[in-house]
């Protein structure tokens, strides 16, 4: 069975709490939380996520798995760990150097908090693979990481398999971008165990039923 986490960063405000009632009762596994800084991507998006991280604090048991984009990643790590996250992931590429990863990799852990990290499409995934014993989640971007809506890179993805050969027996390997059905079952079979997924689920008819067609 596959985790699926339901990224809420194209849901509007007016509707967040209704969304995640019905993301709730459609069984998603966690609430994927998109954090943007307008310098690591362009879009912005920390102010309101950390609205709706108040939000799902007071209305949710599900999981929070927060995504930081952004360049100052201790800071933002502090500010998403009194919504107690299930687990935080930051990108490879906001660190100067692998040092700086490793520590960033220790701070999230001495915090309590699972650990992943993800890799932007043009980066080559054996950059990482000397943390995977320290990881709890490796994240691949199957599009460049700052707007939902995106289409699947399906080279991209070729690198579950390199991630999958390498990984201790409890990573999570996760898809973040294009993901529906289809591009759902290739992640799947390379090994992903985990899938980000947000503009297939909101334009489905039934969200139950979208949820349903991922984990399988």
């Amino acid at each position: 069975m596959v985790d699926i986490s339901t990224s809420l960063l194209s849901v509007k405000k007016e509707k967040i709490i209704d969304t995640v009632y019905k993301l709730e009762d459609a069984n998603t596994n966690y609430f994927h939380i998109d954090v943007m800084d307008g310098e690591f991507v362009e879009n912005d998006t920390h102010d309101i996520m950390l609205e709706y991280c108040e939000y799902l604090d007071n209305i949710t048991k599900i999981p929070l798995d927060i995504h930081l984009m952004v360049k100052d990643v201790k800071n933002f790590v502090d500010s998403y760990l009194i919504f107690n996250p299930n687990i935080i992931t930051f990108h490879y590429e906001a660190c100067k150097n692998k040092e700086e990863v490793m520590n960033l990799i220790n701070y999230i852990k001495e915090k309590g908090r699972r650990v992943g990290i993800s890799v932007k499409p043009e980066t080559d995934v054996k950059e990482i693979l000397e943390f995977l014993p320290d990881l709890d989640l490796v994240l691949v971007m199957t599009v460049e990481p700052g707007f939902g809506g995106q289409k699947f890179m399906a080279d991209c993805a070729e690198k579950i398999k390199v991630i999958k050969q390498h990984a201790t027996q409890n990573l999570f390997i996760q898809v973040d971008g294009g993901i529906n059905a289809e591009t759902g079952k290739t992640c799947t079979k390379y090994g992903a165990n985990s899938l980000v997924a947000g503009s297939y689920i909101y334009k489905a008819e039934n969200i139950k039923e979208a949820i349903s067609s991922l984990k399988h």
